[in-house]
């Protein structure tokens, strides 16, 4: 809990390194776990080396990488055009894969944003050619006008018929999308700057519908037909006239509440999932981002703030499911295991892990997205966490095989002793920022393993390579990883 409300007026200041608050480690690991999924030692070292604006710069640009997007081209249209019952299951792979190799690995962070924010389904949706092509729709706005993205949304082909617009005709219009457009996509239920008010009414749903009709999907693209519109008046939040769809858009978007709603959604996502803001914190971002919809410019003003690197920012989430395991992945250097194009390090695997830990990517539970913050952990998935970091760090796990090799990252980087071994896996994966007492743990875990015995047909380097990975097993399960 803060015990002190936080200070608008520099809240959103630049961040600029100071002795009171360097540019070090540990912040660097917090910007790639919050902007990217995770770092492997070098990319840390290099960000530590370039500071924080060129750091922060690359990660908002990322870099072209033509080769990597033509195999995603090939890939996806393999599974969009076969039959979307078979190819299903490879939905979350492809994705996954992405993201493991991405060299704009923000881009497939603000998408995983946007598709928990307009969280559809295939259970409903039924066709994985749909579902990919919201996910390049969500991509390719991912950093874009945030009102063209819900423009393009309404006619979104997955969209049409997850929310039953597509059903939706003159005579029988369909509230579905027309409510969630309101309660979820745009405003949200109370207003975010008035409490206590609320943003719409029963009425204004059954408007709007009204406007959504005459959508229909041909040939795979979301198209309006004239004749099935309703063509009548309707008044929507307050405005009166012969509305489409792209009015009800307009409608939403000039209520001051929009703006704060989706701020507020952001500062969840990259601040803090336990902290409050009250509507004074989000007026500066709430009033520059409804000038434009510019989203881009909103998430770099929030990852330039000096609230983003405060303290009250810091470990103040916990991990998603896909973040524990790609930061797992990244930081032991499994993107770099496989050749391009062979799945990386069992991303079809890793997507049917993802299961058990609670996030399956193009399956959220509801029109309401994974509610994530604390309902992420319990007793089962916590224990499902540490047993997938043993069979990614085992080798011994047929699914993930010697893709992860531990030991020769540690001979790459000259970690020879223990002491030097606890040390380079805490900075890795925690930034070295544990009680003194933990490292102490875990080196006299590292010192007593030498004194064990071992089948006698084991080599010296299976038994070194066996200390290493329970050792990094053991830092993988701290509480502290499990915080992002």
């Amino acid at each position: 809990m803060i015990q002190q409300p936080i200070d608008p007026r520099i809240a959103w200041e630049r961040y600029r390194p100071s002795d009171a608050s360097p540019w070090n480690l540990k912040k660097v690991g917090h910007l790639y776990r919050r902007a990217a999924f995770g770092a492997n030692m070098d990319e840390m070292q290099a960000a530590l080396r370039d500071g924080p604006e060129q750091t922060i710069t690359a990660l908002l640009q990322g870099r072209e990488d033509r080769d990597a997007d033509a195999l995603w081209v090939s890939m996806s249209r393999t599974i969009g055009d076969a039959n979307a019952q078979n190819n299903a299951s490879q939905l979350s792979a492809l994705w996954l894969y992405r993201m493991l190799y991405s060299v704009h690995p923000l881009r497939e962070k603000l998408t995983l944003f946007w598709h928990n924010h307009f969280a559809t389904s295939n259970h409903k949706v039924r066709n994985a050619g749909y579902m990919l092509g919201q996910y390049e729709l969500l991509r390719r706005h991912a950093q874009g006008s945030f009102r063209t993205l819900l423009t393009d949304m309404s006619r979104d082909p997955a969209m049409l018929v997850w929310l039953d617009n597509a059903l939706s005709q003159r005579n029988q219009p369909n509230e579905n999308y027309a409510r969630e457009l309101m309660e979820l996509f745009s405003l949200g239920v109370p207003n975010a700057r008035r409490p206590g008010e609320r943003n719409y009414t029963e009425q204004d749903v059954r408007e709007a519908a009204r406007a959504f009709t005459g959508w229909r999907i041909e040939n795979g693209r979301g198209v309006f037909r004239e004749r099935d519109h309703d063509p009548g008046e309707k008044t929507v939040i307050g405005q009166r006239g012969r509305w489409g769809a792209d009015d009800v858009v307009r409608i939403c978007l000039e209520q001051e509440s929009a703006a704060f709603f989706i701020v507020r959604k952001l500062f969840r996502f990259f601040v803090s999932d336990s902290i409050q803001p009250t509507p004074e914190l989000l007026e500066p971002l709430a009033t520059e981002f409804r000038r434009q919809y510019d989203f881009g410019a909103l998430v770099e003003r929030i990852l330039r703030s000096n609230l983003f690197f405060a303290d009250t920012s810091y470990r103040a989430k916990i991990k998603a499911p896909i973040d524990f395991v790609l930061g797992l992945v990244r930081g032991l250097e499994g993107h770099r295991a496989s050749e391009a194009g062979q799945g990386g390090v069992g991303t079809s695997e890793l997507a049917r892990a993802l299961e058990g830990l609670g996030q399956r990517l193009f399956y959220p539970p509801s029109v309401a997205g994974w509610e994530g913050g604390r309902a992420w952990l319990n007793g089962q998935t916590l224990l499902f966490r540490h047993n997938l970091a043993l069979a990614l760090t085992s080798t011994a796990d047929a699914r993930f095989g010697r893709r992860l090799d531990l030991a020769q990252l540690l001979r790459r980087n000259n970690m020879g002793t223990n002491e030097e071994r606890v040390d380079f896996l805490l900075r890795v994966f925690l930034q070295g920022d544990v009680p003194a007492a933990t490292r102490d743990r875990l080196l006299r875990y590292a010192n007593n393993n030498e004194r064990q015995s071992y089948p006698a047909f084991w080599t010296a380097d299976d038994i070194a390579n066996h200390r290493t990975r329970t050792l990094c097993h053991l830092v993988l399960c701290l509480p502290e990883f499990q915080l992002d």
